[in-house]
Formats: structure tokens, C-alpha cells, sequence
């Protein structure tokens, strides 16, 4: 059983906002490690969370998964509201969330049981230029990735998140997935719960359908989830969750061929290390992973050769309670929506409230705090 810790009352994501402008200046098994979501917070730089979602699934019910993070330079209509873009987030229950840069609810998608989603641009139907979402699925018979699209520029009040189509797999759990893009290809990378990696290049047909092919294939080594990869540095980063982060490089003609990054270690990255996250900070880049054995959170440069460690942050108490034993988070960097300069959605195991959620911090607040 896990405890629940003492939480302070919050002020929900729409009285949050108003306080924005304020607080913005080789095992093949899954092995548990003593403090893994128990509440314990480890040594870090505090920062606070602004906003948050509303409760996904019931009171102590794992449901809450991953984020994904999408901005538009202009207000996109999602369900009859106009937003500066939105945050998809996975109910590994349920579905798909799509929330609001205010962290309401714009729309749910009954999709079965998702573990990670991401977002990526780049592929066109008809002509017209989409937004398209990718998630890991393991509902039986539909295993593989969920694929979903979204018209930025399309008017209707109706205007949604669809679902697309399927890639399917040969991987028994799929569990974690990152989209990313090399020059003009768009690649689907899944990592499977067992450590098996599958990278797809991502096209349209004809009609307008996905199609998916598979150009890399590998293994891992043990239990993997976390994934994020980034095209200004040509890499996938990957977090085996008791054994440490791994580099990649992003072609897929590397086949195996891996780095470790960072070992799993007292005071840096903790077992089981989960969720990854890259963002843009100008001309520098981060990577941000989820240190889930004590609820921290290290970053690193990844713009100048070899990652540089930059420190951790912690989300303690604030406007909204603190974050705790995340599995998944996402980033945008620059302007999205209310928050100028970027924003990093976390998912928080144990809310003060009802079921899990995501948390969103202003990026502005943790370059503070690690004197990026």
C-alpha cells in the first residue's frame, strides 16, 4: 500500500491562472525498489507546480500516465473552444485526455488502455498539414500504437482529435513511445516493458491512411519505459529503469549501439527511472527525466557533445499540491499559451484530491532554480 501524504488544499486550474503572472517571474522483469512511490522526496531544487488537471480515474486507482505537450502560434478550435494549443494525457485505464493549457478538460477519447503519448508535426493529409499523436497501446487486440490526428487548421466547432489508425507490433506490452523527426521523415520509436526498442518511419498514403515501417529493431536489456529523442542532437534517449539512461543515436542505421548516459545513482537518478522529456530553450537544449524512486527530477544539457548533468528539481506544495513517484512528462519550449517561455507537464501519482493528475510548471521557474 502506498501512504498518502498530507497535502495542502489547492486552487483549481481556473483560480490557478489568475496567480500565474505571480509565480512565473539484463533481467527480463520488473524488479520494485524500497521507496518507489512512497511519498519520499529526495534533495533537489524547489519549484512549484501553477496548475493542474482535473482527477483522471478513481481515488487511489493507477490511471494517470503520460503528457504530451502541443503550442500553436494561434488560437486552434478543440471541441468548441479556442486555445493556444493542448496537452494530451494517457488513462492507462481508459484513454485519452485532451486538456487546455488551463489544465480543463477539452476532450476524452475512449481508447483502451494507453501508457505514453507524444506529438509531433510534419505529415500532411489531403494537403493540409496535421498535428498527430501517437500512443502506446495494450488493449488485447489492438496492441501496437494508437495513432490519432489533429486539423490546426480547420474552424468547426466540432473540430477534434480523431482517432487515424494503428501500428502494429510484435512487442508483448508496449509501453513506452516518442515521436520525433529527421529532416523530412517522421519516426515512431516504442520501447516495450520487457526492453524490446522498435523504431517505425511514419508516412500517408494514398487515401490518407498511416503506414508505418519498421527500420530498427533492438533490445534494451530489461524493464524500459521512458523515451524522448531529439533531432538537433540526432539521439534517443531511453531510461532502463533499474540500470540507467542510455543515448542512442537517432538513425536507425546505428542498429544497437548505445551510450550510457547516466547510471542509476544515489543523488542523480534513482531507480526506477521513468518519464523523458526534451526542451528547447533558445539555442540551448534539455533533457528532463523522471528520477520515480524519490520524486526528483534531473536535467541535463544536450546541445554541446556530451550531455551535460545540470542538477535536479523537486515540486514541492504550492498553488497546487506537490508531485510525487511521476511516471510520465512532456515540455514545450517558447511561448505556450500562458506560459511565455515554456512549460513542463508532470504526471503526479498521489494527489491531494481524488484520482492522479498532471501538474504543469512554468519552465521559467525551474531554469531559476537550477541557474540554467
Amino acid at each position: 500500500m502506498r501512504p498518502v501524504p498530507v497535502r495542502h488544499s489547492p486552487i483549481r486550474p481556473w483560480a490557478a491562472l489568475a496567480a500565474l503572472a505571480l509565480l512565473g517571474a539484463c533481467a527480463t522483469h520488473e524488479v520494485d525498489f524500497q521507496g518507489e512511490g512512497d511519498g519520499v522526496v529526495g534533495e533537489g531544487a524547489v519549484v512549484h507546480a501553477v496548475l493542474e488537471t482535473p482527477p483522471v480515474g478513481q481515488p487511489g486507482q493507477d490511471a494517470a500516465d503520460d503528457p504530451a505537450v502541443w503550442a500553436s502560434a494561434h488560437p486552434v478550435m478543440v471541441k468548441g473552444v479556442a486555445t493556444p494549443g493542448f496537452v494530451a494525457g494517457t488513462d492507462k485505464k481508459a484513454g485519452l485526455y485532451i486538456y487546455g493549457l488551463d489544465g480543463r478538460i477539452l476532450q476524452f477519447l475512449p481508447e483502451g488502455l494507453l501508457n505514453n503519448v507524444d506529438v509531433v508535426e510534419g505529415l500532411s493529409v489531403g494537403g493540409r498539414p496535421q498535428v498527430v499523436l501517437g500512443a502506446s497501446d495494450r488493449t488485447p487486440g489492438k496492441v501496437g500504437v494508437a495513432l490519432y490526428r489533429f486539423d490546426p487548421a480547420a474552424t468547426q466547432a466540432d473540430n477534434a482529435v480523431h482517432y487515424w489508425g494503428a501500428i502494429r507490433t510484435d512487442v508483448v506490452e508496449p509501453y513506452g513511445f516518442c515521436f520525433v523527426r529527421r529532416g523530412d521523415q517522421v519516426y515512431a520509436v516504442l520501447v516495450g516493458h520487457e526492453g524490446e526498442l522498435r523504431q517505425y518511419a511514419l508516412g500517408v498514403d494514398a487515401a490518407g491512411a498511416p503506414v508505418a515501417r519498421e527500420v530498427r529493431r533492438a533490445e534494451i536489456g530489461s524493464i524500459s519505459e521512458g523515451c524522448a529523442a531529439d533531432e538537433a542532437s540526432d539521439a534517443v534517449f531511453v531510461n532502463e529503469e533499474n540500470v540507467g539512461l542510455w543515448r542512442y543515436d537517432l538513425d536507425p542505421a546505428s542498429g544497437a549501439a548505445r551510450t550510457l548516459i547516466q547510471p542509476i545513482a544515489p543523488g542523480v537518478l534513482v531507480a526506477d527511472a521513468e518519464g523523458l522529456t526534451t526542451i528547447a530553450d533558445g539555442d540551448k537544449r534539455y533533457l528532463i527525466a523522471s528520477s520515480q524512486g524519490d520524486s526528483t527530477f534531473p536535467v541535463w544539457r544536450i546541445d554541446a557533445g556530451a550531455p551535460q548533468y545540470k542538477g535536479r528539481f523537486v515540486v514541492k506544495d504550492g498553488v497546487v499540491d506537490g508531485v510525487t513517484g511521476t511516471d510520465g512528462l512532456a515540455a514545450a519550449g517558447g511561448a505556450v499559451g500562458p506560459f511565455p517561455e515554456g512549460v513542463v507537464v508532470i504526471q503526479d501519482d498521489v494527489n491531494d484530491e481524488g484520482g492522479q493528475n498532471f501538474k504543469y510548471v512554468d519552465w521559467r521557474d525551474i531554469r531559476r532554480a537550477l541557474g540554467l
